[in-house]
């Protein structure tokens, strides 16, 4: 499945995290490292030097994404500042570019 606006796919399906009972807010494109983090957690009783290999494959994840999230708001900052130095110099920006039957 393909998300928007990220290079990222997601591996795990719904079904996939619905049996895991993954929580709604950690179903992102990294759910298909949680799931295995999570089962390893569990037969491990939660101990915090097991499942290190698993965690980090996973927090590293995490942080591929935020990374590109914030790439991706520098980039719609940079692009607002230029259109709003456009509107300043008297340089009016098209609302519409194309009419609805073109």
């Amino acid at each position: 499945m393909e998300v928007p606006g990220s290079s990222k796919k997601m591996i795990a399906t719904q079904e996939e995290m619905v049996a895991a009972k993954v929580p709604i807010p950690y179903r992102d494109q990294c759910a298909h490292l949680l799931i295995p983090l999570n089962k390893c957690r569990q037969s491990e009783f939660y101990l915090p030097w097991k499942c290190e290999d698993e965690r980090h494959s996973y927090e590293k994840c995490e942080y591929e994404l935020v990374m590109e999230r914030m790439l991706l708001m520098q980039k719609i900052k940079a692009e607002e500042a230029k259109n709003k130095g456009r509107q300043q110099s008297g340089v009016a920006v098209p609302l519409i570019t194309k009419p609805a039957n073109a």
